[in-house]
């Protein structure tokens, strides 16, 4: 009994020895991995930060003094020599501001919006690396808002944004604005193009000519000048203003195509000239003139079409000379319909200073033809 007690273990461990060896090989080969788990694979990012990786590094932030007038003050306070003797004088006080910017040459050159640096006298410049440099300003134009600031040639180390395509868009396409919103640097928002086209006078600003880029990207106090940007990483406008009150939430930039012609004119010390006819102009529609002319208290019938309704022809301006007058109806410009204000400034914008533009317009129930000779669009008084 002894003998076959001592045996049968040893027969158990004959049989199980070619298993427990296959069992040692492949724990053996396992080791290492168990022992020292691999790395975690890098996590991919997304195309917004891939977008926004391409772009970063052009976008700076503009800081802006001024120096305004106080009514009211002896005017010997605003004398030169006692600012420097003793600063700010009861005549005058600093004003800050804040926006920003895109670097679109690697000469130095930064695009922006004209309110942000209109009237500085002193711009500061914070690029993505965090330095700190003094810009001057090239060129204003307050017509598009745009504006260009020129960082001095000894900067280095300047990295451009590429440009994008504005005519290439469509409703619904990503949009990335960035920007320093508040003073908080380096801000990303996302969103989509939620509308293209949209004329700045509906908005209630009569003395900007710009069709902009409407989008549901976030845009804020700060955001002024920042770029807006596609899913590829290109610039596709600039961020200029924000609706407040009912509808807050919608942003708008300048298209980049618009923008890159005047920057370029800016940057070479050329005056951006806008053609000019001396109109104040409201929309009518065929459904609004035939409510009017219902109304027993109407003081002059309308044309039952859509156009553009002169509402008022200003003084020594080429619509005067052209005879024109207040209740004419322009329903074509050159070779182009006109069916509301927008379109007529569109035609406008792209004729020649000094070149007849000829106007088909209703007065009564006369369809006449005249030619307006378009003029330098006058600046505007601060």
């Amino acid at each position: 009994m002894a003998s076959l007690s001592v045996a049968l273990p040893r027969l158990l461990v004959s049989a199980l020895a070619p298993l427990l060896a296959t069992v040692t090989l492949v724990f053996g080969a396992l080791g290492p991995l168990l022992a020292s788990p691999a790395p975690a694979r890098a996590a991919a990012h997304g195309f917004v930060a891939e977008a926004v990786a391409r772009v970063a590094p052009a976008v700076v932030r503009i800081d802006t003094e001024r120096r305004v007038a106080v009514a009211g003050v002896d005017p010997a306070f605003d004398d030169p020599f006692l600012r420097e003797l003793f600063g700010d004088l009861p005549g005058s006080r600093r004003e800050s501001g804040q926006g920003s910017g895109v670097i679109i040459d690697r000469g130095g050159l930064v695009l922006t919006n004209a309110h942000v640096v209109d009237q500085a006298d002193r711009v500061q410049v914070t690029l993505a690396d965090g330095r700190q440099v003094d810009g001057t300003v090239a060129g204003v134009d307050a017509v598009t808002d745009l504006a260009v600031v020129r960082l001095p040639a000894a900067t280095q180390g300047l990295q451009a944004a590429p440009l994008g395509d504005s005519e290439d868009l469509l409703p619904g396409d990503w949009a990335i604005a960035l920007g320093n919103p508040y003073g908080l640097d380096s801000t990303v928002t996302l969103g989509i193009v939620s509308s293209l086209h949209r004329n700045i006078s509906t908005l209630g600003f009569t003395d900007k000519r710009l069709e902009l880029i409407q989008t549901d990207a976030a845009i804020n106090p700060g955001n002024s000048g920042g770029p807006l940007i596609n899913a590829a990483g290109e610039v596709i406008g600039l961020n200029t203003l924000v609706r407040a009150g009912p509808g807050a939430g919608l942003g708008f930039a300048i298209p980049i195509n618009l923008a890159r012609g005047v920057a370029r004119q800016l940057a070479s010390g050329t005056a951006v000239v806008h053609p000019y006819l001396g109109l104040q102009l409201v929309p009518l529609t065929a459904r609004r003139a035939r409510e009017h002319n219902q109304d027993p208290n109407a003081l002059l019938p309308l044309p039952e079409r859509d156009g553009a309704l002169v509402q008022q022809v200003l003084d020594r301006s080429p619509a005067a000379s052209a005879g024109l007058r207040r209740g004419d109806l322009v329903v074509a410009a050159g070779d182009r319909s006109v069916r509301n204000p927008a379109d007529l400034l569109a035609i406008v914008e792209a004729s020649t200073i000094g070149e007849p533009l000829p106007l088909e317009v209703i007065r009564g129930a006369d369809t006449l033809s005249l030619a307006i000779r378009p003029e330098v669009l006058p600046a505007s008084p601060h």
